[in-house]
């Protein structure tokens, strides 16, 4: 039975020297700014990032454990044949999250979950925004590490289990190794205390990165998949009476909304740019030689030059463009169908006030479960990469954005007014391969992310230069808006305002006003009540504000998968839901930039469950 016992400490001690190497093999990927002069933090994520470590063995250890004690009573080698066979699947299952993990950080600034395993319904798109190259470099890490660890198993811990014979006194045997399994619980719950361990347990600096260094991905995934969604408000902050009589006041609707068109029904198109983020806007303060177009036409436009995205990605920003909901932090309300479609729709109340409408996408229409929540909103017309040839499928994600567009040209030759067009732009998402000679030379990632921009920005402004030739342009207002920013390097923090801040620009013949910036903070969700207070139609949308009213207030608030931020004209701050603390604090009052965000996710949350 000593035998026994050593060999299950040895075998827990191998795991944690694969973890070991796991963090370390993620801080050599990322090489991130918060080491510098900070040997102190670098050896705080190895101390405290062993709970979740020592929680994932007691996950890793329950099968082994439980069939150890038959072999208590039963000789032979079947044990360490199957522990054998147990371990190698552990680490190549093991090894692909951790390589995984390590290349997604540097662009989604969170420790993987199982979010990207709600992607792998279409395995394909999934991979479009993975080079040829990182996938090779993938495979061979993955590889390298799990041969590694294989290597170091048969050599040093297999022959551990070589010698297991059946005990003469099986009985206490049996008890001891139950009473050790029943023992597991302590690790695995991370001690005795009343709440099981969490990932903001093993938070220990004030610099986020070091805190997400110290989570152990695969406990991280292993501990999401398992979660049940929630069927409580984990976001109660306060009493919600009081949160919705706060979030009522910053989402007031009266007062004069400004009107900046000329015409009541204009045709409208709605063109949501693909990573365009807001620090390489030239208007924004970003390098003018990016944007030439965009440049051009917020001249002749109206430019809200404090604009945010409501969430990190793509499947987050369609219901806060075209439904005026928030983004989740850990959820995305398209993926849920029911509750998807009991949203408002700025789609569907256009469609009741005569409207022609249609869905633009050169890309595949089920990722990420768009295709529900495009029929849904109820568009005529929905023209995805199906409705391409096949030979023009030249980006991985579908039709690159010059060919989407020139479609587009083609169908308004003839068109029935008014009409709304919503068009979804693909070049610009990575790994933004795009068809042009390369205008920033550099094979860095900065480079080519800014070669996908100017091409797009290109395909646009020949779109527009075109347009003003045409009989509808008089009559039309074209909004542009970015989905989200595109987080290039790792040491910029997921929480700063430049992470979220986007372009929304309106141009066209139907405006009266042109060339001035609004500078009121609003974000996506804002769309639809700033458009149909232009046309004069009512739309209820609770967490939607009119950026064109002289009532409305000044903010925005966005959410990534750890937290939110809130921003007032005079304070910011980022708040971390895992360790419940703020990880931004600036301006005159941050304290009551925190409590109003608080109080917009709780009852943001509340609404959330409730549909």
């Amino acid at each position: 039975m000593k035998k026994r016992l050593i060999a299950i400490i040895c075998y827990s001690l191998f795991w944690l020297a694969f973890f070991f190497v796991a963090r370390l093999f993620f801080i050599l990927v990322q090489y991130h700014s918060s080491f510098h002069n900070s040997i102190g933090g670098l050896l705080g994520t190895f101390w405290h990032g062993s709970k979740l470590d020592i929680s994932t063995i007691g996950y890793y250890l329950i099968i082994p454990m439980l069939l150890a004690i038959p072999g208590i009573y039963f000789s032979g080698k079947w044990y360490r044949i199957f522990l054998r066979w147990f371990t190698y699947v552990l680490i190549v299952f093991s090894s692909i999250i951790i390589v995984s993990d390590a290349n997604l950080y540097s662009y989604w600034g969170f420790r993987m979950d199982f979010t990207p395993m709600l992607y792998l319904k279409t395995p394909g798109e999934a991979m479009a925004s993975v080079s040829t190259m990182k996938i090779i470099l993938f495979l061979i890490t993955t590889g390298l590490l799990a041969s590694l660890f294989i290597y170091l198993y048969n050599k040093l811990i297999d022959k551990l289990f070589s010698d297991f014979y059946r005990i003469r006194y099986w009985l206490p045997g049996i008890l001891f190794f139950m009473i050790l399994c029943g023992a597991l619980l302590i690790p695995i719950r991370g001690g005795f205390g009343v709440a099981p361990i969490n990932a903001g347990t093993v938070y220990f600096s004030k610099k986020m990165f070091l805190n997400h260094t110290a989570i152990n991905a695969v406990w991280n995934v292993g501990t999401a998949a398992f979660a049940q969604r929630p069927v409580k408000n984990p976001y109660v902050f306060g009493d919600i009476q009081e949160a919705k009589s706060i979030v009522d006041s910053l989402t007031v609707k009266r007062g004069n909304p400004g009107k900046v068109l000329n015409i009541d029904r204009p045709d409208i198109i709605i063109i949501v740019l693909e990573s365009f983020s807001g620090y390489l806007i030239g208007p924004l303060g970003g390098d003018s030689l990016v944007t030439p177009s965009i440049n051009r036409y917020a001249r002749e436009g109206i430019l809200f030059s404090e604009f945010y995205a409501s969430g990190t990605r793509t499947d987050k920003a369609i219901p806060a463009i075209l439904g005026g909901y928030p983004a989740q932090p850990a959820q995305s309300i398209i993926k849920e169908p029911k509750k998807s479609q009991s949203l408002p729709s700025l789609v569907k109340i256009l469609i009741e006030n005569g409207y022609q409408s249609s869905f633009w996408y050169g890309g595949e229409i089920n990722f990420a479960n768009f295709n529900s929540f495009v029929i849904g909103s109820g568009f005529h017309d929905i023209i995805t990469k199906n409705n391409f040839n096949p030979v023009n499928y030249n980006s991985k994600w579908g039709v690159h954005d010059h060919i989407l567009f020139q479609a587009l040209k083609d169908s308004m030759k003839t068109v029935k007014e008014p009409f709304l067009k919503v068009v979804l732009t693909l070049s610009s998402h990575e790994p933004f391969d795009v068809p042009m000679e390369p205008v920033f030379v550099g094979s860095d990632i900065l480079s080519k992310y800014k070669n996908s921009i100017y091409y797009t920005d290109k395909t646009l402004g020949s779109f527009f230069d075109w347009a003003k030739g045409t009989d509808w342009w008089k009559n039309t207002l074209i909004i542009l808006v970015a989905d989200h920013c595109a987080r290039i390097y790792s040491d910029m923090p997921n929480y700063k305002q430049n992470v979220f801040k986007i372009p929304m620009l309106w141009i066209g013949g139907a405006l009266s006003k042109r060339d001035i910036r609004i500078e009121k903070l609003g974000s996506q969700v804002d769309i639809p009540i700033t458009v149909l207070d232009q046309l004069g139609i009512f739309g209820s949308f609770p967490f939607s504000k009119d950026l064109l009213s002289d009532q409305s207030k000044s903010f925005a608030f966005y959410t990534y998968n750890e937290g939110f931020g809130f921003i007032t004209d005079s304070s910011a701050v980022g708040y971390d839901l895992k360790s419940r603390m703020p990880v931004l604090s600036e301006g005159k009052d941050p304290g009551s930039a925190e409590k109003k965000g608080k109080a917009y996710l709780q009852v943001l949350f509340d609404d959330y469950l409730k549909r």
